[in-house]
């Protein structure tokens, strides 16, 4: 019986000389915001940002149970055209591609590091071909359909549920809980070792009219990491509990890529 119908027959029993009737009026338990991530969407194509926020949506109100397993490839379901994504740059077999559903991965990404502050237990994660620039190093988790996914575990006695929300220029993974854990999570990361990217040149055609060279940059290159990801959880004051390595993860430096153009007066 819904506290509208209690009150309604309380009220009928007071009019009616029947003596009054108790209500213990109860209301929805609250939420407390356990932990959150935000990530810059600034740089990234019209096409990366719809598929980001289409997927942001998706995951947007899932309710984890005690215990209860988490996958983003199933709760987000097909990355189709049947279901408003479109083709964007992504990054596969270590190469840079269009494909349908590019930007996703930021999505999954920020998802991850709100889910490592709410001292979720991740259980798949896997680190980009190259390191997004999103996201700190070490902290990024792609997804391919039904490849690789991105899952976690509730570990706490209550139901956590997320919030996921995009903006113009941003997006936000929050946890949501009726209460806060004892513990709260840091995450840090150590790089190991960088490598730098390698300059290269291609000669190109250009079929436009006039003759001579000039050139462009098609490629600006991003270094290579090997990173350490580690959590530390703390009481409120401070107190380390408990630290754990979350990762290792190796990224390869992309190649600054200048092309040069040979151009001839027909």
């Amino acid at each position: 019986m819904r506290w509208t119908e209690a009150l309604g027959l309380g009220l009928f029993a007071l009019a009616s000389g029947y003596g009054f009737l108790q209500i213990a009026a109860t209301s929805p338990p609250r939420e407390v915001r356990i932990a959150g991530y935000v990530s810059s969407l600034r740089g990234r194509s019209p096409s990366q940002r719809r598929n980001a926020r289409l997927a942001a949506w998706a995951v947007n109100g899932a309710v984890v149970p005690p215990g209860g397993l988490f996958s983003f490839d199933k709760r987000v379901g097909s990355w189709s055209a049947d279901h408003g994504y479109v083709q964007a740059p992504v990054s596969y077999d270590g190469e840079l591609v269009n494909a349908v559903g590019g930007g996703v991965c930021q999505t999954s990404s920020t998802l991850y590091n709100a889910a490592l502050l709410a001292g979720m237990q991740i259980v798949e994660r896997h680190p980009h071909h190259f390191c997004p620039e999103y996201v700190p190093p070490g902290r990024d988790a792609a997804v391919a359909q039904t490849i690789i996914d991105l899952r976690f575990k509730n570990p706490y006695p209550w139901p956590v549920r997320i919030e996921c929300r995009a903006t113009q220029d941003t997006l936000e993974a929050s946890f949501w809980a009726p209460k806060q854990p004892t513990l709260q999570a840091h995450v840090e990361t150590q790089i190991l070792s960088t490598t730098q990217p390698q300059r290269k040149t291609m000669i190109l055609s250009n079929n436009s009219r006039g003759h001579g060279l000039h050139a462009r940059l098609l490629s600006i290159g991003v270094p290579g990491y090997r990173v350490i990801t580690y959590r530390t959880f703390t009481r409120p004051d401070g107190t380390i509990v408990r630290r754990e390595r979350i990762s290792d993860s190796t990224y390869a430096a992309a190649d600054r890529i200048i092309g040069i153009y040979q151009t001839s007066l027909r």
